[in-house]
């Protein structure tokens, strides 16, 4: 073999080897020479891939899915329900198809008030999470609905911003507590918006699940950052330590006791041995945070959007918004993305992050800048819509704001928004059924009313105003001194005041309208009952005799109608004769035999002769008491009277009622009204319930008006919703109101209303408000202010604080003072007032016509007999 074979052949590879290195030295030389080849290549690569990755992202986003929560207003979740809301929210992220990329893969929840309300709550996501999204553990105190796409109109102004968490990455937010509501401070901030001037906030909070490889790479960072500062402070540590040991070997204190010691211990001193401090273990769990486990870490992306049709509201907006994050912050805070540069902030409005940021918001995807990496713990806050510990705002879609003369809004108070602004706001005529104000005497109930009354009259509605002091009718008469309203408008006053007084005048007995004859004695009978306390138990008697004296005289009066004499009819005062007077009762009984049922008749032929005298004083007991009081003898005595409150009903006609007291005749006077406005109200079943006319009946001091007929006022807060009559009640106390007519007030009020009053007084209204607010700031309240409870749209709104009314601050435009003697004057002639003593001397005599009306009768009658024999 040759001796130069052995070289031969490791010298090949050898040359391979170099002739490989010389290759890839050109290589890349070449390609440091055409870099920009590398970089484009690069570059096209990384374009196609995010091109393909955004068409993708593009098609995933357009099968996202969108749900609205409606929260009760006594929902109150736990932290165990918000907790697997979240639990929930983070698995729906993942309800994605297989292709779909990463940024897709998200849950959105959409904090949003643009004036409809005062901030909506909804949820958007992957449409193959919404089944599981519909069933929240918030149970029937939520709502979940579809959500429409929302619609938004252009704005003038409109400022973006994303947060991101600043400061220390494995530290939580703040653990904010569930009362008061942590959304609080985001309706705070939304709280003055206003529609009208194009105002929007809407804040988007995208939830992902935390990417497991980039967690992982951020925990060995963490957990390298964390031995290498235990390194420094170790170092740092020893350092210091040998620092302090030289400086003490050098002092001569210390030179002193080794010089002593090494003599007595015979041997020579040396330098002290100094150990180092040795690195402590790194605790994962204290270096790693809230990054220690994976378990419901999720990502989070935080963008806010603010927009306005006036100059720097949505700036204003934008930092009232920033402000309110700012809660949440602890060891870690929600900061805003950007820089300042004097007067400019470079953010999401501005190039390059403005087109990122319009595209994350359009098609909800997930990018955010930083890993924004939280515990489901921490965004308790946000994983729950508004709940009964939140305040939420009075916007104007809320509680309509009222305008004079329209006929569908009825006039409430005056709120002041959260900016200040005052405004007048209403419920709908419609909803509006029932209404309780209570409080204590001049707390401005009875203003409140009155102000209602006069723009619902000014609208062209029909109402009745009872008030037994009167003094509610001067205080309105200038605001209705209008000459649209003159005729209209009725006086009826009891209280006969002035040197030549003048009074209206009413038969309850009084047929000419063709009344159903029993409706009108069952209604004369119970009003008499209900205030003298007969009852089938304590009274049969009295109740019976009462109601077949009745039953003649309305049948005395339906003849007397029928015959074209309506001024011969019978009066409550001709009770006396027909149970007193043989003649009279004899004619009357043969003058209507034939229009009275057989069981009438046998009780008259068969029971009334066996009753002992005595047996009527408890009926005629109360007719002589009415008799004695020349007004209402007067008022009482006429045979045809003017007063007909089914007619005023018909006719929107402004009736204003004064009994003239609270005595027991006034008390008799007011059960009678009452019950004749219940029987009038439920006669309108003969008309169709679209041509019912709205009526709205006032009553003040409903403990004087209760205490004379508690039963009729109760049924009218239980019917009169049905015949389209709406019943608003006033009282200083609800527990003086007798218990039936104090739980129909409840039960059905559409509004419920409170002034200032002792703090027992308002209790039973706070409780039905859950005591919030509670009678203790309720008793505080200024003249004037309520607090109320309303029906909008058929949900309760409030108890909000409102301001009654002034009339002469509201009205003040509609005040006629100069007009008010001649209204007033219209207004008794609408009634048909004639003098006090022109009509007493009438109703004296209303007896012989009667009589005289009888005889005929009879005649007619027996005549009427005889013929019928004769054929």
């Amino acid at each position: 073999m040759d001796p130069a074979a052995p070289h031969l052949t490791l010298a090949a590879p050898l040359d391979g080897l170099l002739d490989l290195l010389a290759g890839l030295v050109d290589v890349t030389g070449w390609l440091l020479a055409h870099w920009y080849l590398l970089a484009l290549l690069v570059a096209g690569c990384w374009g196609l891939a995010e091109w393909v990755v955004r068409r993708l992202a593009m098609k995933a986003s357009a099968e996202r899915m969108a749900l609205e929560l409606v929260p009760a207003r006594h929902f109150d979740p736990g932290l165990e329900e918000i907790f697997r809301r979240g639990v929930q929210l983070a698995r729906a992220s993942t309800s994605m198809p297989w292709w779909a990329p990463r940024r897709t893969k998200a849950v959105q929840i959409r904090l949003r008030a643009d004036g409809s309300s005062p901030l909506r709550y909804r949820i958007e996501g992957p449409a193959g999470g919404e089944r599981l999204l519909s069933i929240t553990p918030f149970g029937p105190a939520v709502t979940v609905k579809k959500a429409l796409p929302v619609a938004d109109k252009p704005r003038t102004h409109v400022v973006r911003a994303e947060f991101i968490l600043r400061g220390k990455p494995t530290a939580p937010l703040r653990d904010v507590p569930l009362d008061p509501d942590p959304l609080q401070p985001l309706v705070d901030a939304v709280s003055d918006l206003r529609a009208g001037l194009g105002d929007l906030a809407e804040l988007r909070l995208d939830i992902q699940r935390a990417p497991k490889w980039t967690l992982r790479a951020r925990r060995v960072q963490l957990m390298s950052d964390a031995r290498r500062r235990e390194r420094r402070e170790a170092q740092r540590a020893a350092r210091w330590l040998r620092q302090d040991a030289g400086g003490v070997e050098d002092s001569l204190s210390w030179q002193l006791q080794q010089l002593i010691g090494s003599k007595s211990a015979g041997a020579g001193g040396g330098r002290r041995l100094v150990m180092p401090p040795v690195p402590r273990r790194v605790d994962p769990a204290q270096a790693l945070g809230k990054l220690a486990d994976d378990d419901h870490l999720v990502r989070v992306q935080l963008l806010v959007m603010c927009a306005s049709d006036t100059e720097g509201r949505a700036e204003a907006r934008l930092g009232q918004l920033q402000a309110a994050l700012d809660v949440f912050g602890s060891g870690s805070r929600w900061a805003m993305r950007g820089w300042h540069l004097g007067p400019w902030r470079l953010g999401a409005d501005r190039w390059p992050s403005r087109r990122g940021f319009e595209r994350r918001w359009e098609l909800g995807h997930c990018q955010p800048p930083r890993p924004n990496w939280v515990r489901l713990e921490e965004l308790t806050g946000l994983l729950k819509p508004p709940t009964r510990h939140c305040r939420l705002p009075l916007l104007a879609g809320d509680l309509p704001t009222f305008q004079f003369g329209n006929p569908e809004l009825l006039l409430q108070g005056i709120h002041a928004g959260p900016d200040g602004r005052r405004r007048l706001v209403a419920t709908y005529a419609r909803e509006t059924l029932f209404e309780v104000g209570v409080g204590k005497a001049g707390g401005g109930k009875t203003e409140r009313a009155l102000a209602q009354a006069i723009g619902w009259a000014h609208a062209g509605g029909g109402l009745m105003f009872v008030d037994p002091h009167r003094d509610s009718w001067p205080r309105a008469l200038p605001f209705l001194a209008h000459t649209t309203l003159a005729k209209r408008i009725a006086l009826i006053d009891l209280g006969a005041h002035g040197p030549a007084p003048q009074v209206s005048s009413w038969n309850p007995l009084d047929m000419r309208q063709g009344q159903v004859a029993h409706e009108v004695v069952e209604a004369t009978a119970d009003a008499f009952a209900s205030v003298l306390g007969w009852d089938d138990a304590t009274a049969p008697r009295a109740l019976t005799i009462l109601t077949a004296a009745l039953a003649v005289l309305v049948a005395v009066n339906e003849a007397a109608c029928q015959a074209g004499r309506p001024e011969d009819q019978t009066t409550l005062f001709h009770v006396r004769p027909l149970l007193n007077d043989p003649a009279f009762r004899t004619t009357a009984l043969a003058g209507v035999e034939g229009r009275l049922d057989e069981e009438t008749r046998a009780w008259w032929r068969v029971v009334f002769p066996t009753l002992p005298p005595d047996a009527f004083a408890v009926v005629l007991n109360p007719m002589a008491r009415l008799a004695a009081n020349p007004v209402t003898r007067a008022f009482l005595g006429q045979a045809a009277g003017v007063y007909n409150i089914r007619a005023a009903m018909d006719s929107k006609m402004i009736v204003w009622v004064c009994p003239g007291g609270n005595g027991p005749t006034d008390r008799l006077i007011t059960a009678l009204l009452a019950r004749d406005l219940l029987r009038a109200v439920r006669s309108r079943r003969d008309v169709p319930e679209a041509r019912r006319v709205p009526f709205r009946a006032y009553f003040d001091e409903l403990i004087t008006l209760t205490g004379a007929a508690p039963e009729t006022i109760a049924s009218m807060f239980e019917d009169f919703r049905k015949y389209r009559v709406h019943v608003h009640g006033m009282t200083q106390l609800l527990a003086r109101l007798p218990a039936p007519v104090r739980l129909s007030l409840v039960q059905n009020a559409s509004t419920l209303a409170s002034t200032a009053g002792s703090q027992s007084a308002i209790a039973p209204v706070t409780a039905e408000w859950g005591d919030e607010p509670g009678p203790d700031v309720v008793a505080a309240l200024d003249r004037f202010d309520h607090y109320m409870s309303l029906t909008v749209r058929g949900r309760r709104v409030g108890p909000v604080k409102i301001t009654g009314p002034h009339l002469d601050d509201v009205f003040a435009a509609y005040a006629r003072p100069d007009n008010t003697a001649a209204f007033e004057r219209a207004a008794r002639i609408t009634a048909g007032t004639a003098p006090l003593d022109v009509l007493a001397t009438r109703a004296r005599g209303q007896l012989d016509r009667v009589n005289a009306f009888l005889a005929q009768l009879a005649l007619t009658t027996t005549a009427d007999q005889q013929e019928k024999t004769y054929k």
